[in-house]
């Protein structure tokens, strides 16, 4: 096997108006800019509404903003879809 895994890359991003800095590996980077592309959406404006899917009916957040961004690319991104 000659899998050598990427080391996660720090980008900033506004939600909100506020920046926020979000801890991905790269391919997960792709991803959403993929996913953010076909939904002709800025990459911000697509973190910000999988921001909001994060918090449970009393506002506390379930996950941190990195993880929601993984699974919700394997559910809902272009990783979730077969080539």
């Amino acid at each position: 096997m000659s899998f050598l895994p990427d080391p996660v890359g720090k980008r900033s991003v506004t939600i909100g108006g506020h920046e926020t800095s979000i801890s991905l590996e790269p391919l997960f980077w792709e991803a959403l800019k993929v996913a953010a592309k076909e939904r002709g959406l800025p990459v911000n404006a697509l973190v910000a509404q999988i921001d909001l899917t994060r918090f449970d009916e009393t506002g506390a957040a379930r996950t941190g903003l990195a993880s929601a961004i993984r699974q919700w690319l394997m559910v809902e991104g272009p990783i979730a879809r077969p080539s």
